[in-house]
Order: structure tokens, then sequence, then C-alpha cells
């Protein structure tokens, strides 16, 4: 779940929750506050939420950032806090700076590879066979995923190709040469 989700919103913290109200374990332990939240608002929300609860929560890196009460812990844990939330979003626009040149040079950067990109000979193989067109009419995509088959190119799964797929090869932009 994202850190940036309400605690009450991450169904595997809500179950943790619900299964602790009655067997008397009043402290929850995470790897670092950043890992319980990326964003301050939340973070500071949900530990309010854990004390009104009388659950304690302690950071494995810094165990008194959310246990001490003084001003400066706080101070301190709510720096530390907008620190991960700010890293967060660096971290978000680096990657969406690097599918936006990714998908500019190459066309996609996300989801699985294409056909042509997994097998661009094959593609090719389509396009040809789509010219070869049979007397009195244009080759049908089921036409061509027969022939493909006959020839013994079948699919990740052992199975004739499905018009669909013979579709997207036909409309696929082939890998440009670096």
């Amino acid at each position: 779940m994202s850190g940036a989700d309400p605690i009450d919103m991450r169904p595997g913290f809500a179950a943790m929750l619900e299964r602790i109200v009655g067997n008397g374990v009043r402290t929850i332990i995470v790897e670092t506050a950043s890992r319980f939240a990326r964003d301050l608002m939340v973070q500071e929300v949900g530990h309010a939420k854990l004390r009104e609860r009388g659950i304690d929560l302690i950071a494995a890196d810094n165990p008194g950032s959310f246990i001490d009460a003084t001003p400066t812990a706080k101070l301190v844990r709510q720096v530390l806090g907008a620190i991960s939330e700010f890293d967060k979003a660096m971290t978000v626009a680096k990657l969406r700076g690097a599918r936006e040149r990714k998908r500019r040079d190459v066309g996609k950067c996300e989801g699985r590879k294409s056909h042509a990109e997994r097998n661009p000979e094959l593609v090719a193989l389509v396009r040809q066979l789509r010219r070869k067109r049979p007397k009195g009419g244009q080759r049908s995509l089921r036409d061509i995923s027969a022939e493909l088959a006959q020839r013994g190119i079948m699919n990740e799964r052992g199975q004739p190709f499905s018009a669909a797929s013979i579709n997207s090869m036909l409309n696929a932009r082939l890998p440009q040469p670096r």
C-alpha cells in the first residue's frame, strides 16, 4: 500500500489493528517512520489515531521519534516526515521524466512488451503474409494465424495466435535501429 494512504484505508494495517484490539499488544514497530507514512499529514494523523487507541508506535531507526512527547521530538519527527514527503515527490517527478523521455524516444515504456519489441521478425512475417492475398479477397487475421500455426509458430502458451494478436502485430511500430 502507499505510504500516502491514511492508515485506516490500508487493508493490512486495518487487519493488524483489529487483531491487536483484543490480544493486549500495545506497540507497533515499523522499520522507519517513512515506512509508516510518506506524507506528513498522514503520519501525524495516523500517529494521533494510534495514541487515541493507547498504541505506541516505534520506528526502529529512531525509537524515540514517536514516543517522546517533547516539543523537540515532535519537531524532529515532523521535519523528517516533511523530508520523506519531499523525497517521495522528487522520486515521482524523476520517474515521470524518465518515462516521458523513453516514451518520446521509443514510443512506449510501460506495460508488456509488444510483439514488435519481443519478436520483430514475427511481425515482419505477419505483415508479409497479410500482403499475400488470395484470389478475390483479403487475407483474414484468422487465415494468417492458421498459416503461422501450420508453420509451427505459436504464442507463448503453445496456442495459435488470436486475431487480436495478429491485428496488434500489423499495427505495431517496429523498433528503430539505434
